[in-house]
């Protein structure tokens, strides 16, 4: 299936073992997530826990310009302190306030590093957005999610696409899942509004 043209000119596919083969190398720059595409993705997709998706060039030999992962999730307001189940829930309909509402998980996100600093991530998100905003989307989903690195980067990244975190700051983040004081946090939860 080809993106909308309103996007970044790539054939978008399900990916798998084949597509890594035949394709010229993918690397994003980081380990973690290069040793997932390369070894993981195809497993969570069989176990149906995860779905990888790939933008490939059109040209002929073809290369992966990015990755990523997708999952369901949701968000639980009855795990959240009032402050912020009150911040979540200012932007839902009264009669449709709940303990948790349905979210897509963006799991792993990598663009290959031949195709970085072109704003192909901006795009990406984009187009992750829209997908779940389109009508023809199979189920209800009212928010993204994701467990974004917590380096300056990648948080600017998503705070750049209009993602909010999800707690104010790493202290109540920290309390929320018991991570002590003298534990580096290695991830910051970010979500995404469909509606706004």
């Amino acid at each position: 299936m080809k993106t909308n043209s309103s996007y970044a000119p790539y054939i978008m596919l399900p990916f798998n073992k084949e597509i890594l083969e035949s394709c010229s190398g993918f690397s994003c720059g980081d380990d973690e997530l290069d040793n997932f595409f390369h070894n993981d993705a195809d497993l969570y997709s069989i176990e149906l826990i995860g779905k990888t998706y790939c933008w490939i060039t059109n040209d002929k030999p073809h290369q992966i310009v990015a990755l990523f992962t997708l999952a369901n999730d949701s968000i639980k307001t009855f795990n959240l302190n009032n402050k912020i189940r009150n911040k979540l829930n200012r932007t839902i309909n009264n009669s449709k306030r709940g303990r948790s509402y349905p979210a897509v998980l963006i799991g792993r996100l990598g663009i290959n590093k031949s195709f970085q600093n072109k704003s192909i991530g901006s795009q990406l998100l984009y187009f992750i957005k829209d997908w779940f905003r389109h009508k023809s989307n199979k189920t209800g989903c009212r928010f993204i999610v994701v467990d974004a690195y917590n380096n300056g980067k990648t948080t600017k990244f998503y705070e750049h696409n209009d993602f909010r975190y999800l707690y104010d700051n790493e202290l109540e983040e920290r309390s929320q899942y018991n991570i002590p004081p003298t534990n580096k946090i290695s991830t910051r939860l970010m979500y995404y509004d469909l509606k706004l």
